[in-house]
């Protein structure tokens, strides 16, 4: 991988990281037309950009994070649950939704379905399928009309991790099915694209060291091989930059309920991946 094909993927996984259009699938495609097809070819680029994206989510979402740190210690109680939990404020509510959030993809992430889900990663074929379940699911969230809850509830994170989990298909957007999920269980708009956000960080930061230990059993020769230093440096800041500025601007699109837009180019693109593989 040269340092061209480093700063459009890289681009690539910053902008599609958080616009729900599949990072993934994006990249999977990006990667045949770009001749990386192999993905053990550029294990250290991925872990370098999706680190990157998850450092660009601390810059744009520090307020939030620094009010769920100074709120979980706080003794103020304002919401009660079932199985013998005591009350709790607002911070640690939702940080508990987080944590519960994360349960669906630890369970795939843990289990033999990740080789499954490695394995499809492989057939373009399964990615075009998969943008069109993403531009269906957008569409319906779109024109769906659920009254609107004042909070996440446990049950509702729980629902939004699944969508999580299954999102690990490729052309299947993270973003698109938990914001989409959560806009069809009436959640409000406004919460929803910043819980989206934040609970994928433990997730992404977990692949990534599962994708280091892979590196080192590997060895860092063997895995750096196909990639130069100057290569991975421009990938990752080209991840953090697009990634800053598509977190920003994927939070003001949900906020203006905009979502149909990112239906329409997931179906196109999927029928025109389809159609490609039909050929």
């Amino acid at each position: 991988m040269d340092w061209l094909q480093a700063l459009l993927m890289g681009i690539f996984q910053g902008l599609t990281e958080y616009l729900p259009v599949s990072s993934s699938g994006h990249l999977a495609i990006a990667g045949e037309l770009l001749g990386i097809s192999d993905p053990e070819q550029i294990m250290p680029f991925t872990i370098a950009v999706h680190v990157a994206t998850v450092m660009s989510t601390l810059v744009v979402l520090w307020r939030e994070i620094v009010w769920i740190f100074i709120g979980v210690f706080k003794n103020e109680h304002t919401h009660s649950h079932p199985f013998g939990l005591r009350c709790l404020n607002d911070e640690q509510n939702y940080l508990l939704c987080i944590i519960i959030s994360m349960i669906p993809v630890g369970i795939v992430g843990l289990s033999p379905l990740k080789d499954l889900v490695e394995n499809a990663f492989s057939s373009l074929m399964v990615v075009g399928v998969c943008l069109l379940i993403t531009a269906a699911l957008l569409s319906y969230s779109y024109f769906a009309r659920p009254r609107e809850k004042e909070y996440i509830s446990l049950s509702d994170a729980f629902v939004i991790g699944i969508a999580q989990a299954v999102a690990v298909l490729p052309g299947l957007s993270r973003s698109g099915s938990t914001i989409g999920t959560g806009l069809i269980l009436g959640n409000k708009k406004d919460k929803l694209a910043q819980f989206s956000f934040l609970m994928v960080i433990p997730p992404i930061l977990g692949q990534a060291l599962l994708s280091v230990k892979d590196m080192l059993e590997m060895g860092v020769e063997n895995a750096m091989a196909g990639i130069s230093v100057s290569a991975l440096v421009v990938g990752f800041l080209a991840a953090f930059i697009t990634g800053c500025l598509a977190c920003k601007w994927m939070i003001n699109l949900v906020k203006g309920g905009k979502m149909i837009y990112f239906a329409i180019y997931c179906a196109v693109v999927g029928v025109a991946v389809i159609i490609w593989q039909l050929k």
